[in-house]
């Protein structure tokens, strides 16, 4: 039963909830006007502490193609923030207008703090560098469309393995299904923060971390690709020595599996060269319209609606 529960990180569902919110996802894909009144009288508030263009208007997307409304701010100096309102008396204050939150905040652990002080659901729309589930759910809806499962899958992650909060919520995720191998391509400095490689070595699971790109995407089934996040570095100088790394481009795409697919949480800078945009197996632009769908399932079930 997922009506009333908060989202906060990937672990919070489990798998049997995973694949419900993803079948209903794919239900309202072929049919969407059978869903075009089920949020009518709800009410989303998206309280963006931080920069966004995709989470924030596919959230309000989703939840004006159900027949509901939308309120909230898209940067804190449209809040109360600016004049020192806390984010618990912020939260008690929103929750009780509405019927559901989706927040991103650039602070680590903002949003469990927001679910202790609220009184409707409240979803993580990404804490810093820590979680953001509903892209994961994205990656997933994706990954199950094109792949055909979650099982069995040869996973690249490349670029910012340690500050990027996708890669860290879609590796726990993915862990969890059986077969699922990782690998790990990114700088030293870049590298998957210890407490990912301690959850995979505790299960069990095989990963390997190299610094090409060239010598693993011909062996991914998923190349999950990522910036270099200028947002995260504290020394500029850093940021500018790390953030080409690594570009995909067609001639490192011949190097690839057929049937791999590309992935990117977006935006990109330029990881990845316009030229891959039509080769068929980059999928990043069709993983946008995923998340609108599985973010209208996640609404629905967690407002009671469905």
């Amino acid at each position: 039963m997922l009506k009333g529960r908060h989202l906060i990180q990937p672990s919070d569902l489990t798998v049997a909830e995973i694949d419900e919110i993803c079948a209903l996802a794919e239900q309202i894909i072929v049919d969407p006007v059978s869903f075009q009144d089920v949020c009518r009288g709800k009410i989303l508030a998206t309280l963006f502490f931080e920069p966004s263009t995709r989470t924030r208007l596919s959230f309000e997307a989703a939840m004006l193609h159900m027949g509901g409304a939308v309120e909230g701010f898209s940067d804190a100096s449209n809040s109360s923030a600016t004049k020192g309102e806390s984010l618990a008396d912020t939260i008690r204050t929103v929750s009780s207008y509405v019927d559901v939150i989706a927040m991103r905040n650039p602070k680590e652990g903002a949003a469990l703090l927001a679910s202790r002080y609220s009184a409707c659901p409240v979803i993580n729309a990404g804490d810093g560098g820590h979680f953001h589930p509903t892209q994961t759910l994205t990656d997933m809806l994706t990954i199950r469309a094109l792949q055909g499962g979650f099982e069995g899958h040869t996973i690249g992650f490349c670029g910012d393995l340690k500050f990027g909060r996708t890669v860290h919520s879609l590796s726990e995720a993915m862990s969890r299904y059986k077969g699922n191998k990782f690998i790990f391509i990114s700088p030293n400095e870049l590298r998957v923060p210890e407490y990912i490689t301690q959850m995979l070595d505790s299960a069990g699971i095989e990963y390997t971390e190299v610094e090409r790109l060239e010598d693993a995407i011909g062996d991914v089934d998923i190349l999950y690709m990522t910036r270099v996040q200028k947002e995260r570095f504290f020394n500029e100088q850093d940021y500018i020595r790390l953030k080409d790394s690594y570009i995909l481009d067609n001639a490192k795409m011949k190097l690839a599996k057929t049937n791999m697919i590309v992935l990117h949480p977006l935006p990109r800078v330029n990881e990845i060269a316009p030229e891959v945009d039509d080769d068929p197996r980059a999928a990043y632009f069709k993983q946008v319209k995923y998340g609108m769908y599985v973010r209208m399932a996640l609404i629905a079930k967690l407002v009671g609606a469905l």
